[in-house]
């Protein structure tokens, strides 16, 4: 940012963010401002409550003095709602604007139901939550909500999801708003809207492997996808298409019925649901993906075997992954993330892919574990928010 003489208090804040500038005399150096400038752009970012002062750093100069005061972006002024919804369960937290839970709840919520009874219970779900963390509705400046189906991030609005019933096209951002005024009070909240594979990713690359500059991540429950991030970014493809690897046909599929309506998908004969299909013709009580993930734990023998064997056809899809894209890091999360269904997708991904696609490759399991979609959705809320470019619109909105 050296030279640019026009950087704005946006600017200035997403230097202090990202550390890279963290006295006013650093941020003059990068920015090319007057003392006066930085000075007068740092005052409405103290005005609003986003900026606080810290500890003295070190003295700069040789001759000695007082050292400098460090500037830190203050995460305790607001909060974030998130939830994240999966076809028969969601979870839903208030955190902290650096990716902190201050409150969380669990519970059954059937995406089947339709849009407006599942986003008007989240709602309450999140007036309760509030109420827990000890936040007023007066703290919350977003919500993000992670959805098991594509997303265009343009609209918010997922578009044909073989899993949602009922949810194309419908505005989601639109109603969870509505029922955030009626249940929490928090009025004019901005939604944002993203698939949970992808909001997986993005939270977990930015807590475990913020240096890796390509790294997937696949979920294997109900339905099975992948998010991608590049360069710190979510990559979406053209309108939210991007990862939706479930669909990929594979040959041993080609009398399955998937749920898209399409026969011979690799979600048809490798997901969660579709283990769960297998025990129960077997006699095994499963109806879904968090039943075969209790029966794994309790280390049912053919339960672990299914799961191997979805691993398989899994590793072997991913061999194709992962010499297109070429990741540092492929994270295998969702219901069947465990050492058997790991254990198959490292038989045949490493079997079928090139070697140079996986000299430097890391295949490892979840770190964040059923939290990832929730600390990805709150930071999702926050670089949109705090952008340079939004910084501008929201100060001027505050007056300050």
């Amino acid at each position: 940012m050296t030279g640019r003489v026009q950087a704005s208090a946006g600017d200035l804040l997403e230097l202090v963010r990202s550390r890279r500038a963290v006295t006013r005399g650093a941020l003059q150096q990068a920015t090319g401002l007057s003392r006066a400038t930085v000075g007068q752009r740092l005052d409405r970012l103290f005005r609003a409550g986003w900026l606080r002062e810290g500890a003295g750093g070190p003295v700069d100069s040789p001759l000695g003095g007082r050292p400098s005061i460090t500037l830190e972006f203050d995460d305790e002024h607001a909060v974030v709602l998130a939830a994240d919804l999966d076809t028969r369960h969601a979870r839903a937290a208030v955190l902290s604007l650096s990716g902190e839970i201050l409150a969380e709840h669990s519970g059954t919520l059937i995406v089947e139901d339709g849009p407006d009874a599942v986003l008007g219970e989240l709602g309450r779900w999140f007036a309760e939550l509030l109420v827990k963390s000890g936040r007023g509705a007066e703290a919350v400046c977003g919500a993000g909500l992670a959805v098991p189906g594509p997303v265009d991030s343009e609209t918010g609005r997922v578009v044909q999801p073989p899993i949602m019933p009922g949810w194309d096209g419908y505005d989601i951002r639109g109603r969870l708003a509505r029922a955030l005024t009626e249940h929490a009070g928090a009025t004019g909240v901005p939604v944002l809207v993203d698939n949970d594979a992808n909001l997986m990713a993005y939270g977990e690359q930015r807590a475990g492997h913020p240096d890796c500059s390509a790294f997937v991540l696949v979920k294997v429950s109900t339905g099975i996808g992948a998010g991608v991030v590049v360069d710190g970014s979510v990559f979406r493809g053209v309108d939210g298409g991007a990862g939706d690897i479930g669909h990929i046909r594979v040959p041993e599929g080609a009398e399955a019925l998937c749920r898209c309506g399409s026969y011979g998908c690799l979600a048809a004969v490798a997901s969660g649901g579709a283990v769960a299909r297998r025990l129960a013709e077997a006699g095994v009580s499963a109806a879904s993906g968090s039943d075969v993930r209790d029966l794994l734990a309790a280390g049912h023998p053919e339960a672990v075997g299914l799961a191997r064997e979805a691993g398989r056809r899994v590793g072997e899809v991913l061999a194709t992954v992962v010499t297109l894209l070429n990741p540092g890091v492929l994270m295998i999360a969702g219901d069947l993330a465990g050492t058997p269904f790991l254990t198959g997708v490292r038989e045949l991904l490493y079997q079928r892919a090139l070697p140079r696609s996986t000299a430097r490759l890391d295949v490892v399991t979840a770190r964040l574990g059923e939290r990832a979609a929730l600390v990805g959705a709150g930071a999702m809320v926050v670089e949109h928010l705090y952008a340079p470019e939004r910084v501008e619109e929201r100060l001027r909105a505050l007056g300050v």
